[in-house]
């Protein structure tokens, strides 16, 4: 299994970090057994951190309809499911098979198969098949591919509606200069960076970066817009 060698690269203080992650409610039965057993098998899920941020804006924002990308063990998924309101649903994209399979495995085990459903394939080609609306989407995939899935993400996202963009500071290295960035990385240093430039002041878009985890991007669609420039 491929691992996030950002896990350990904190983007503030680790002392505070510490508390963030340590002094913050916990999680309980199955979620928690979950959240634990990816930590030892050092699976890079959302930290708890980020865990708690996503509960407390599921309260406050009632999203019914949830979209995913990038589900991994199915984690961040079940998180959402359990937490949207009657009748909700979470509809998740995955491409690796061996994610795939155990995300299936633990969704059956929290018997969420009702109300939660894994779509297999590239995140690209099947963005293009759903019709939406969405009142949340959760974007936690492939770096270097955020700017190619944000604007299908942005036609299916309903008005008024907020998605959340997970690692985007790069273990705290997002405002380095490209030469002091490792060669096989520059990429997704570079593809970030524009990709930041063009979200955070945009008008159609109201944005806040948020310190939590690798970074948290929170974007509130405003109004529709056409974003498929930034594919090319």
């Amino acid at each position: 299994m491929k691992r996030n060698r950002m896990m350990d690269w904190p983007v503030v203080n680790p002392g505070i970090l510490e508390y963030l992650r340590h002094q913050q409610m916990e999680l309980s039965g199955q979620l928690r057994e979950l959240q634990e057993e990816a930590s030892r098998r050092r699976v890079p899920v959302i930290p708890h951190e980020t865990v708690v941020f996503l509960d407390w804006l599921f309260d406050l924002t009632q999203p019914k309809e949830v979209l995913e990308v990038g589900t991994a063990i199915g984690f961040s998924a079940l998180l959402m499911a359990e937490r949207v309101v009657e009748g909700g649903q979470v509809t998740t994209i995955e491409r690796n098979p061996q994610m795939i399979q155990e995300a299936l495995t633990n969704i059956s085990k929290f018997n969420m198969d009702d109300k939660i459903t894994v779509l297999e394939g590239d995140a690209a080609e099947l963005l293009q098949t759903l019709e939406g609306p969405y009142d949340f989407v959760f974007m936690d995939s492939a770096k270097a591919k955020y700017p190619e899935f944000f604007p299908e993400i942005m036609n299916l996202l309903k008005v008024g509606g907020v998605l959340a963009i997970d690692d985007v500071l790069q273990g705290g290295t997002i405002m380095y200069d490209e030469k002091y960035i490792p060669k096989r990385v520059r990429k997704i240093h570079r593809k970030l960076n524009e990709f930041l430039d063009e979200v955070l002041t945009h008008e159609s878009l109201k944005a806040s970066l948020l310190p939590l985890g690798d970074g948290l991007l929170m974007i509130t669609k405003k109004e529709n817009h056409d974003f498929s420039y930034m594919k090319s």
